[in-house]
């Protein structure tokens, strides 16, 4: 390993990709790196790390590839319930009293993966809002092979584990091997390709889902990512991180929030 990827060169992947995108490498997951190199290397027909190191400096769309493939893209229905009872239970219940004039709620998916986190906030979104309602839910992340996925809608049977037996018939269609989500659910979500590292330009927001991103930031690009969120959100609105993530210890305006479903935070002014 050490043969294929000096040091100095590692320094200078690092940087690279840090600069781009936040992502940060250490020693620990060197070896990710490393084997998404060779990967690359061999789809570009190059030798060395150098040779690509000098393609990346110069080819944007390139470097987009890289990281799209450096990035780990690990979802599911419904994962981590007891996020999506809080929304059931506490979110929405306060945003409709708190919306009433504007009777829509706005809601960003920050690395979003293939989709199904936005789709599920979606179909739940679908069941809890009373008539003349609306869901706008903006989904992105920075795989762009993930966004078309989502963008698609179509899910084998392998990957619907988790979507609640109601839910199935009434909002996907089966085809094939798989399911087909339905068009009154795709029409609530915009998939866009979004870089954390950049402010989205979305402001208003009352939910911001953004789980099992800032893992693989540190200190100062997901102290930046938090206060970009904060710009982004409206007044009395919600965030929702992973659940191995925290924001104690970061100085941010975000109040911590635990109800008896799940911890978040709050922009409360």
């Amino acid at each position: 390993m050490a043969d294929f990827l000096a040091d100095s060169d590692f320094e200078l992947y690092r940087k690279l990709i840090y600069d781009e995108s936040g992502i940060h490498f250490s020693a620990t997951n060197r070896s990710i790196l490393e084997s998404r190199l060779r990967e690359r290397l061999r789809e570009n027909k190059l030798q060395t790390p150098q040779e690509y190191y000098a393609i990346l400096v110069k080819d944007k769309e390139e470097l987009k590839v890289l990281l799209d493939s450096v990035t780990t893209n690990l979802t599911r229905f419904f994962r981590n319930q007891a996020h999506f009872d809080a929304i059931e239970h506490y979110v929405v219940p306060a945003l409709l009293k708190l919306r009433q004039a504007e009777r829509k709620i706005r809601v960003w998916s920050a690395g979003c993966s293939t989709g199904e986190e936005p789709y599920t906030i979606a179909l739940l979104l679908k069941e809890l809002l009373p008539a003349g309602w609306k869901a706008e839910i903006t989904a992105s992340d920075i795989s762009l092979k993930s966004l078309m996925v989502g963008k698609e809608g179509f899910y084998p049977e392998t990957r619907i584990q988790g979507i609640p037996e109601p839910y199935l018939p009434k909002y996907f269609e089966r085809r094939g091997n798989g399911y087909q989500v339905k068009d009154e659910i795709k029409n609530s979500i915009r998939f866009d390709y979004h870089n954390l590292k950049n402010d989205s330009g979305q402001r208003g927001l009352d939910v911001v889902f953004c789980r099992n991103v800032l893992i693989y930031f540190d200190e100062a690009a997901q102290k930046a990512t938090i206060e970009r969120f904060w710009e982004a959100m409206a007044p009395k609105s919600f965030l929702f991180i992973g659940h191995s993530e925290s924001l104690f210890g970061m100085n941010t305006k975000f109040e911590f929030v635990k109800t008896d479903w799940a911890c978040f935070y709050k922009k409360d002014i």
